[in-house]
């Protein structure tokens, strides 16, 4: 191998040049001795990385200046975040302790980079590291939100520099960050950099589909162009006829918004119209911010026909993360429907910036929505039992969610996730409220908990002091407050009638002569498949295990081994890869060293040779094959990163897999018939099912077919869409399956 030959000189002329142009970056922030406290902290991460480098070979400074330059230039944020950005990473990767830099840099400084230092140790293997982190980031986000901003610098600056990683870790990075940290940004009103954060995703993720829009997105620039100018250029002239001053552009839509839509609404690239908005800025003083804005409005639908069910008003009434916009679509001068965003710079600034923005423009505004969702989190945490990955999922829903306005009783207004039901805003409004609900008139109507509300609606709560949550519940509520509130009220209930079941159970086994000890509950959890000695006095309680079946525990001579049945550990992962038999004609090469292990293909979006895919370990079922792209794939990454394994298949031929097709079409007589011709004598596939609707001249069908490889279906989906009639041909995952 050729040897790196490493310029000393350049780089530190290098660094230093980083270094100033940082300084610059946050200039407009910095006060009396901020730049000596900056220095300070640079030079201990200079001291203490001196010796590590990147993946790509370049000293390791580098990527906590690119942080802090990110934090300062992208977030806008000050000097504590630029400092704590430069020391991010010295906790976990050197030799200093929190205690030096606390003694160095103040107690707020630890704090945060505490936050940012992931858990070591050994804990409850059941629960995931992943998520484990991530609560913990979210512990000191409620403290402190310059944690969880930070956090975005530092995951933008390894997606932007992730070419040089194995395959298999930018994968698991890619997840992470499509589930949690893109839809954080999202949250906290970070626009732009929730966009990036996507795009890069799939960047890696979906290779192909992402460098097939690029591609696309480049050949259309100079039409798209000509079209932006030529729809700009009258709304200019009229709003400097009405002394409006301020900028407008068209944005490109990034390529992961075009991905979603084409997915959504199952058209091509070609059929999606709105690649673009126009965003039109304002500079308006900040008591005519409204009105000028609807003054845009006005002259942009007078310009072109407005589509009446697409205004959106964010600015009578801002989203919870700060963000104030009006949007507008409207059909161009070209029969196409283009979107116009209309807002002030302020809004600008707080839509790019997000949650930095909204501290600068603070004074101006009450309690903002943003504030009261940090306090949801704080609330969300106190809860002391709950398992990180399920806290993880309730977090998880309630960070993308569109927001609806429900107004209480005497009119106060109150923000809840789309979908939320009656229930939840019990729930909203105190947790007593919600704990003894029975039921709700909305707009003076009766309507049952489950009742999903619209938005404006008014909403009065009846309660009753005998009612207790119900299990069902958790089936309608969508607000992580009313899951996890309702959760830890069933669990103390389940907790009463456990601890009269484990009284019950020992006099049971005493009957038996079986000592009452921690071992026999344990082996008896496992005989009665239960994961905890809770569920077994809880089943006990309830009658469900009586005399007969301890009776039957007791004549049964298996060897039960002392260990419940669902945990599962790094070290495990590494034997199960050890010791799983080999097979002969085996297709795939798994793990590290790429050897030819037993396998199972995931039922959720059945793999086929050809497809990019990697091995989940599971805990009942051995290793499962998923397809990166796998509906389920960014969970099973993002929560359980140590479970993956590389898999990679070799070329072996004449295998079938099978796969399932969605065809859609002009419904003609005998289009079935070409359909099934093509797969069953051109291409000599085996067909498994079939199943066809047709409604008023439109045919839709589902075909699972037998094919070898991706090729192989490539081939297949070609001849099908030459077939006079058929419109779209399109593979479908099918189920989505739970990480066991």
């Amino acid at each position: 191998m050729k040897e790196l030959v490493i310029d000393i000189e350049a780089e530190k002329t290098e660094i230093l040049k980083r270094y100033r142009a940082l300084l610059r970056a946050s200039k407009s922030t910095l006060q009396k001795g901020d730049k000596r406290m900056i220095r300070k902290a640079f030079d201990m991460a200079l001291e203490s990385h001196k010796d590590m480098r990147r993946k790509s070979g370049e000293p390791y400074i580098y990527h906590p200046i690119a942080v802090a330059q990110i934090a300062a230039e992208e977030i806008g944020l000050g000097t504590t975040s630029i400092v704590c950005a430069l020391l991010h990473d010295v906790v976990e990767d050197t030799d200093i302790t929190l205690d030096e830099i606390e003694n160095e840099f103040g107690k707020k400084v630890a704090k945060i980079i505490d936050g940012l230092t992931k858990i070591s140790g050994v804990f409850d293997t059941n629960s995931s590291l992943q998520a484990e982190n991530f609560r913990k980031m979210l512990l000191t986000l409620a403290d402190d939100v310059r944690v969880i901003l930070i956090k975005l610098a530092d995951r933008l600056h390894n997606m932007r520099t992730m070419e040089f990683m194995p395959r298999d870790k930018q994968l698991k990075l890619s997840s992470e960050t499509i589930y949690l940290y893109a839809p954080l940004a999202h949250r906290l009103g970070l626009y732009a950099i929730k966009s990036e954060l996507e795009d890069l995703s799939m960047k890696y993720m979906e290779r192909e589909t992402y460098q097939f829009i690029k591609n696309k997105l480049n050949e259309k620039k100079a039409e798209r162009e000509r079209f932006i100018r030529d729809f700009i250029e009258p709304v200019k002239k009229t709003l400097e006829g009405q002394d409006l001053e301020g900028d407008i552009f068209g944005r490109p839509k990034s390529i992961h918004s075009i991905w979603t839509k084409m997915k959504k609404k199952a058209v091509p690239f070609e059929e999606v119209y709105d690649l673009f908005a126009i965003r039109i800025i304002l500079d308006s003083a900040p008591d005519h911010e409204k009105a000028d804005c609807w003054k845009a409005y006005s002259i942009v639908t007078d310009l072109y026909r407005p589509n009446p069910d697409r205004l959106r008003d964010w600015i009578s009434s801002p989203k919870a993360n700060g963000y104030e916009s009006l949007h507008t679509t409207v059909m161009g001068p070209r029969g196409q429907w283009v979107e116009v965003q209309i807002r002030t710079k302020r809004m600008n600034e707080i839509a790019e910036k997000g949650f930095a923005a909204h501290w600068k423009y603070k004074e101006a505004s009450t309690d903002s929505g943003l504030d009261q969702w940090v306090s949801k989190v704080r609330e969300m945490l106190k809860n002391p039992d709950a398992n990180a990955l399920e806290f993880l999922d309730d977090f998880k829903m309630n960070l993308f969610s569109d927001e609806i306005f429900i107004f209480t009783p005497k009119g106060a207004l109150i923000q809840l996730p789309l979908n939320a039901t009656a229930l939840d805003f019990a729930f909203e409004i105190h947790t007593d409220v919600g704990a003894s609900c029975i039921g709700a008139k909305v707009n003076h109507k009766l309507v049952p908990l489950s009742y999903r509300l619209q938005n404006g609606d008014q909403v009065e709560i009846i309660t009753s002091s005998k009612q207790i949550p119900k299990e069902d519940w958790l089936n309608f509520v969508v607000t992580a407050k009313a899951k996890s509130k309702i959760k830890s009220a069933l669990k103390e209930e389940k907790r009463k009638i456990a601890e009269d079941g484990k009284e019950i159970l020992e006099r049971k086994m005493k009957s038996l002569k079986i000592t009452y000890n921690s071992e026999n509950l344990h082996k008896l959890s496992f005989y009665f498949k239960l994961t905890s000695t809770q569920d077994l006095f809880f089943n006990v309680a309830k009658g469900l295990i009586d005399i007969k079946d301890l009776r039957e525990y007791q004549l049964s001579e298996k060897v039960i081994e002392n260990k419940p049945q669902d945990k599962i550990d790094t070290e495990q992962v590494h034997t199960l890869l050890k010791n799983i038999k080999t097979k002969d004609s085996d297709m795939l090469l798994i793990g590290e060293d790429m050897q030819k292990i037993d396998y199972k293909l995931a039922a959720c979006c059945n793999p086929i040779p050809g497809d990019d895919v990697f091995g989940f370990i599971t805990v009942s079922d051995g290793i499962k094959i998923h397809r990166t792209n796998c509906p389920n794939a960014a969970k099973l990454m993002a929560n359980y990163g140590y479970r993956i394994v590389k898999a990679k298949w070799t070329n072996q031929q004449e295998l079938a897999f099978l796969t399932g097709l969605r065809i859609t079409g002009i419904d003609d007589v005998g289009l079935i018939n070409k359909i099934t011709t093509v797969i069953s004598n051109d291409f000599k596939v085996n067909m498994r099912s079939i199943t066809v609707d047709s409604d008023n001249g439109i045919f839709e069908g589902s075909i699972m077919v037998y094919v070898n490889d991706t090729e192989h279906l490539d081939n297949l989906i070609k001849k099908l869409k030459m077939v006079n009639g058929v419109n779209t041909v399109s593979r479908f995952d099918t189920a989505i399956e739970k990480a066991s």
